[in-house]
């Protein structure tokens, strides 16, 4: 009887899968691809022309305080009231302090973002702003409310692809401190970090005082600032109270802001791209300077949220053809232009279901704004030209980042990356299953968690189950998970609920005199 010997197995070098996330860097030896729609000298033309808009035409500043700082800095009066036009050596003096890195903070260090990445990758944001939510239990639509923001969070905690998440339009409260309310609940159900959006100029103080008492303080608060926010221009070039006031207070509190222009092409902007993306840049611009005035060393981002008017019904429309070159343009300008960390919609769709229509929409939309080198890709989540918020389709945004974040992972072209010797030894029907080569790296394969990878069979004795389904279940698994009473502390809840409280007499009063109740 012959022996039996024990053949002793190779050993194996295996790659542990680490991918890249919102949190996570992608290994230094891989560089990143990018798309755009302008070359250099198309840049740099452009850019003339934004300065051409802030030096020979100007903008309208709402606020008088602001007003008389900007001629005092040098800014000559414009052709009509409240406009003013910035010198050129102001616009670059500006855009040149102007930081070029930003901290968002969240309340957890392994939640905190710092900005641009070192991969020049991008992190997600959930959708802002909506004030309808899609049931994730039945695929009912009601209108937003201080449940869902909580479930909002419950989910979004859940998707490695969203840095930070923003507050939407909640109803059941009252309506002119809306704001207050949705981030005050928002604020205390994520470590993440928050947006925060105000609806009102009053509002603006108590929200930054939320954001103190979350923080542990306001020092705690300018040291990692666990919190950002938001200011608009009111397109076409014209900067209301509110939002100049909300520059003022961001400095005064250490916090980021997003510098958002909001155009609308043949309607607040000319019916063309490259026009619509000189207007927003313009914007932006001022913003920036005038954040320089009242703010200086105030970390900007710029925010081009592009959207198109579609002329046969007059709706607004996020995720077109018209839009998604515009994004992508736009995103190239400041990024190119002037260096600074840029953010745009990198998901959404103009469709009110997340249908098939919303998924190819949205798919293109996170393609094309993450090619062109974008920071920051918001709207995850959002529907109906972000008005509404659907957790079932926040899910599958994440999927998509990771794929995104994945695609725009420039592969190495290196003799080991190739498995050059033994592709140049395969004898003939050969194969590379049991490569040394394939062993190590299989793992660095990127792995779906909702979408469906099966053959029909499987599909079939599943009943079906598609990655909608998938997605359903993560997003009710994430918010039966969520703790019920929060992040933060008793004290700091009675706080926050103190100030709203306040906020409902004090702001309520100054606008109707009543509580109203929307």
């Amino acid at each position: 009887m012959e022996a039996k010997t024990n053949t002793p197995k190779r050993t194996r070098t295996v790659r542990a899968s680490h991918p890249a996330s919102a949190f996570r860097q992608e290994p230094p030896e891989f560089r990143r691809a990018t798309f755009g729609f302008l070359d250099d000298d198309e840049v740099a033309w452009m850019k003339a022309r934004v300065e051409d808009v802030l030096a020979d035409y100007g903008v309208a500043i709402l606020h008088p305080e602001a007003y008389k700082r900007f001629l005092a800095a040098g800014a000559k009066p414009g052709t009509d009231a409240n406009r003013i036009r910035m010198p050129r050596e102001l616009i670059r003096e500006a855009m040149a302090a102007t930081p070029k890195a930003v901290r968002l903070g969240g309340k957890e260090p392994r939640f905190d973002i710092d900005l641009p990445r070192a991969d020049r990758g991008f992190v997600m944001r959930t959708g802002t702003g909506g004030h309808g939510y899609v049931n994730p239990r039945d695929a009912s639509y009601r209108k937003m409310d201080l449940t869902a923001v909580s479930e909002i969070a419950a989910v979004a905690n859940t998707l490695d692809e969203v840095g930070f998440i923003a507050h939407p339009f909640v109803h059941g409260v009252p309506e002119v401190t809306s704001d207050i309310h949705s981030y005050g609940r928002l604020i205390g159900r994520t470590p993440k970090h928050v947006w925060m959006q105000p609806y009102q100029w009053e509002n603006v103080d108590y929200l930054m005082r939320i954001a103190a008492i979350a923080a542990g303080g306001e020092d705690k608060l300018r040291a990692n600032p666990i919190t950002s926010c938001i200011t608009c221009s009111f397109t076409p070039l014209e900067f209301k109270y509110m939002d100049t006031h909300a520059i003022i207070k961001a400095g005064e509190y250490g916090i980021p802001l997003h510098a958002c222009s909001l155009p609308s092409s043949g309607g607040t902007a000319p019916l063309s791209v490259p026009a619509m993306s000189i207007m927003s840049a313009a914007e932006i611009v001022g913003m920036t300077v005038m954040a320089h005035i009242l703010s200086p060393g105030t970390p900007v981002i710029a925010t081009p949220l592009m959207f198109t008017l579609d002329m046969r019904t007059g709706s607004a429309l996020q995720s077109c053809v018209e839009s998604l070159q515009a994004a992508n343009m736009s995103i190239q300008l400041m990024k190119r232009g002037w260096g600074v960390v840029a953010h745009t919609y990198g998901s959404g769709s103009d469709t009110p279901d997340a249908d098939h229509q919303s998924m190819a929409e949205r798919a293109m939309l996170t393609q094309t704004v993450a090619l062109a080198g974008a920071d920051i890709l918001g709207g995850v989540g959002q529907l109906e030209c972000a008005t509404v918020f659907s957790p079932v389709q926040a899910v599958l945004d994440n999927e998509v980042g990771a794929m995104m974040r994945r695609f725009i992972r420039k592969p190495s072209l290196d003799k080991e990356a190739l498995n050059w010797d033994e592709l140049m030894q395969i004898r003939t029907g050969g194969h590379f299953l049991d490569s040394a080569h394939t062993i190590a790296t299989c793992r660095d394969q990127l792995s779906p968690r909702v979408f469906k990878r099966q053959g029909r069979d499987d599909y079939e004795k599943s009943g079906r189950r598609a990655a909608f389904d998938e997605a359903r279940d993560a997003a009710l698994a994430a918010i039966a998970a969520a703790p019920e009473q929060g992040l933060l502390s008793e004290e700091q809840e009675r706080e926050i609920a103190a100030l709203a409280a306040h906020a409902d007499q004090h702001i309520v009063a100054a606008y109707a005199g009543a509580v109203s109740v929307i």
